[in-house]
């Protein structure tokens, strides 16, 4: 099955988003692991999902699932990334 171009720009913006947000809330929150995690993925399903919705409110873009789950996908990806660098570091 072959994976449409599109759904490939949100999994990399995905993998951008989820670094970012991981990184930014290890620094804002130092030393607590579990909270920094749950509140980035929180924030990664929060924003894939909300420009999809926001595109089926405006009717501005086009609303699809799929690009929001193929967002979610990558911010897990960057998160992990971030989280292997974060836990070598710890150890």
């Amino acid at each position: 099955m072959k994976i449409a171009q599109d759904k490939w720009k949100h999994f990399f913006v995905g993998i951008a988003m989820g670094i970012v947000l991981q990184a930014s809330l290890w620094y804002l929150f130092p030393g607590q692991l579990i909270l920094e995690t749950v509140i980035a993925i929180i924030l990664v399903i929060a924003i894939s999902y909300g420009f999809e919705l926001f595109s089926k409110l405006t009717g501005k873009g086009h609303y699809d699932v799929n690009d929001a789950i193929a967002g979610i996908i990558g911010g897990v990806l960057g998160m992990v990334t971030i989280l292997i660098i974060e836990l070598r570091i710890i150890s």
